[in-house]
């Protein structure tokens, strides 16, 4: 499955929820009021910058925000919401595509670094990341934390959500660091519509190094957006990692 084949005309026409689950005001609200904080009253680059979930309120508060997109689809849907001159955005990989100009924050969200399916993409998104920054500048990644503890012995896969209509579970390759995220949603009848997207998960510790190798040095890290402190029971992070000098571009 690759991203661009997944991430389609139809994906991006469902993808917005507006006011409910990843749109709803108590989690676009603290998502955007933390990113502009460490925007410090520069510029911020979103990689994977999708529908403008959060590009379009982050802007809306004042903070110049540009993107890099590898769905094109993704962009069209954006640009309903706003112009290439409020967001502009530069349609490719956020491993290696560059966006004109320098930035005192770099983000991704939504476990989207995941969606980089080797460790190799990932470490070259963390460089990426640090050729658009200025001097001090930060890297922002929000990302879940496997839940391996979960899977019972022999078993590979885990039910992370359910609700009337719709199921979610991961399948795991524990050997490989590979999960598949299973979305299946169903009405009154037998049938089930399935939606898959394949991710290659990271450990707390295993991303921290992958910021070293890249020059960063890490901030902060938070269980989310509010500041909530960050312990072995939680089920995602917010980690902060800071570019201590300028590096050679």
């Amino acid at each position: 499955m690759r991203q661009e084949d997944i991430w389609d005309a139809e994906a991006a026409q469902s993808y917005d929820t507006p006011g409910r689950g990843m749109f709803a005001p108590e989690v676009i609200g603290p998502t955007v009021e933390r990113l502009a904080e460490l925007a410090g009253g520069g510029r911020a680059l979103e990689f994977a910058i999708g529908t403008g979930r959060v590009a379009v309120p982050l802007a809306e508060r004042g903070v110049p925000v540009a993107g890099i997109e590898l769905s094109q689809p993704m962009i069209d849907q954006l640009r309903t919401k706003a112009g290439e001159q409020a967001i502009p955005v530069v349609a490719g990989d956020m491993a290696s595509a560059t966006a004109p100009g320098e930035f005192t924050l770099v983000y991704l969200v939504y476990n989207t670094v995941a969606n980089l399916l080797t460790q190799a993409e990932q470490v070259a998104c963390f460089r990426n990341a640090a050729r658009h920054l200025r001097p001090d500048g930060r890297f922002v990644i929000e990302l879940w934390v496997p839940e391996l503890r979960k899977l019972p012995p022999g078993a590979a896969a885990t039910v992370w959500h359910h609700e009337p209509g719709y199921l979610g579970l991961d399948t795991y390759d524990v050997l490989g660091q590979q999960v598949v995220s299973h979305h299946f949603r169903f009405g009154e009848g037998r049938e089930a519509r399935v939606y898959r997207t394949p991710h290659h998960y990271i450990w707390p510790a295993e991303l921290d190094l992958m910021g070293q190798l890249a020059g960063f040095e890490l901030e902060s890290r938070h269980a989310d957006w509010s500041g909530a402190e960050f312990t072995a029971d939680s089920r995602s992070h917010v980690s902060v990692y800071r570019l201590p000098e300028a590096l050679e571009r």
